[in-house]
Formats: C-alpha cells, sequence, structure tokens
C-alpha cells in the first residue's frame, strides 16, 4: 500500500470521524504509530488536517474546500448564505457561520464588512471554541460531561486549567440565560463580537452566527443589540432549515438552561 493510499485512508476516516489520534490512525491503518504521525504531519503541512492543544487531529481548510467534508455542511452554508448578507449589510459589520469542531469553532461561510475598518474573514479556520463567541455559544449547549470530554486537562495555554475550566463553565451558564455569547478581545485584540446558536426543527444545535467588529466601533454596552439582530436572522435560517430535507446530528439544548 502506498503512502498515497494510506493518506486517503486518513482523509476517508476523518469523514465519519470529526477527530481521530495517532494511535487510532495507526490502527485503522495497521501501521506503526510512528508512520501514522508521518502521514499525519504530511496531511497537516497541506492543511487537509489540523491539530489541536490536546493532540487530536480535525478536518483542515483544504478538507472542507476539496469536498471530502460533512455532505450536509452545504446545505446549512446554502441556507445561511443570503441571511448573513442582509445581516452584514444591516449592521455594517463581518458576519460568519461557524459549527463545532472537537473543541474548535469552524468558520465555514461569512460575509465581510464593507467598511474600511473591519474584522477580516476567517472562513476555514478552525479556532479555539472557548475565546470566540460563535464556538462558546455552541458549548453552552453541551453537558458538563460532554464539556470535561473536550477538555480533559483543562483549557489550552492555562496555568491553572481546572479555575480556567470552571470559570468557563459559568460563562457558559450567562450564555445560556441571556441567549447569547459574546467575546471581547478574547480571540484577537481590538475585536469584540456576539453570537447566537441555530437549531433545527429538532430542538438540536447544528451551527452558530456570529458578528464581528472593532471595538472602537463596538463598546460593550452595543453587543446587546447585535444580539437581537442574530436572533432575527438564526430564526429566519432556522425557518428556512425547516423547509430542506436538512438531517444532522446536532445537541439538544441542555434542560437546565434558563
Amino acid at each position: 500500500m502506498t503512502s498515497v493510499d494510506r493518506a486517503l485512508q486518513i482523509l476517508e476516516l476523518l469523514r465519519h470521524h470529526r477527530t481521530v489520534r495517532v494511535m487510532e490512525v495507526a490502527e485503522h491503518l495497521g501501521v506503526a504509530r510512528s508512520t501514522a504521525h508521518r502521514l499525519l504531519q504530511a496531511l497537516v503541512h497541506r492543511q487537509f488536517v489540523v491539530q489541536d492543544a490536546n493532540k487530536l487531529y480535525h478536518r483542515g481548510p483544504a478538507f472542507l474546500t476539496a469536498g471530502f467534508g460533512d455532505d450536509r455542511i452545504p446545505v446549512l452554508r446554502g441556507v445561511a448564505r443570503l441571511h448573513l448578507e442582509r445581516l452584514s449589510v444591516a449592521l455594517q459589520e463581518t458576519c460568519h457561520l461557524a459549527v463545532i469542531e472537537g473543541n474548535g469553532a469552524r468558520f465555514i461561510d461569512g460575509v465581510e464588512s464593507p467598511q474600511i475598518l473591519r474584522v477580516g474573514l476567517r472562513i476555514g479556520m478552525l479556532l479555539p471554541a472557548h475565546t470566540t463567541a460563535a464556538g462558546k455559544t455552541l458549548l453552552a449547549e453541551l453537558s458538563d460531561a460532554e464539556l470535561f470530554a473536550l477538555y480533559p486537562r483543562g483549557l489550552p495555554g492555562s496555568p491553572v486549567e481546572a479555575n480556567r475550566r470552571a470559570s468557563l463553565r459559568r460563562e457558559l451558564a450567562t450564555v445560556r440565560k441571556r441567549r447569547y455569547a459574546t467575546n471581547i478581545d478574547e480571540s484577537a485584540k481590538g475585536v469584540r463580537a456576539a453570537a447566537v446558536v441555530v437549531k433545527n426543527s429538532d430542538g438540536l444545535a447544528v451551527a452558530s452566527i456570529a458578528v464581528a467588529a472593532p471595538s472602537a466601533r463596538c463598546p460593550r454596552s452595543g453587543l446587546a443589540r447585535l444580539a437581537e439582530h442574530l436572533h432575527e436572522a438564526a430564526r429566519a435560517i432556522e425557518g428556512n432549515l425547516a423547509d430542506t430535507d436538512f438531517a444532522v446530528q446536532g445537541r439538544r439544548t441542555p434542560s437546565a438552561a434558563g
């Protein structure tokens, strides 16, 4: 079996599993862990695969653009596109559509602000979910057990991991209560954002939409106003999803949510 064959098998594996470990790839291919690691690093180099802080491998930007990704993503993107455009025109700010991928937020579409000072597009990027508004509103849909499974060693880069994870749990409880998440200089200095969840007809979270703006133009008091526009757009997207054959494995809203 050639290296190309093995690389394609890894991509096929990632079509069915959002994350994989070196050991899992080695077992799937029947090769040594060193060989599996070398193949994964080659795919990382070409951006078909990305590795997170917990050494889990996820689908990369090239994986999605090459058409290897989830067949349901194009449907979601197609339904949401018009509403993202309308939202961006109304707010004159950059808007994104994102999905959860492991403990990251994958930005799958977006519309850039027409203003000179603006937040750039992040389409294709996988960012730590706990540092983005789009990611936090999806993390808020998880149970404590599911959240712990995503961060078994605490949050990446945190010197006091257990305390930082507890702080995130408190923030996610606030997100559930007020029904939107915020990002204040967390993913990038000088950027503020708000995001809300998008659900399917069964009440399962399938994505999030976010608005991001330069902090110079977006005071903290303005985030609630952005959330109002986001909720309106999310309801419109959900209504259109209900008219499609969109079937996706999402997550139910926690019953404890206020």
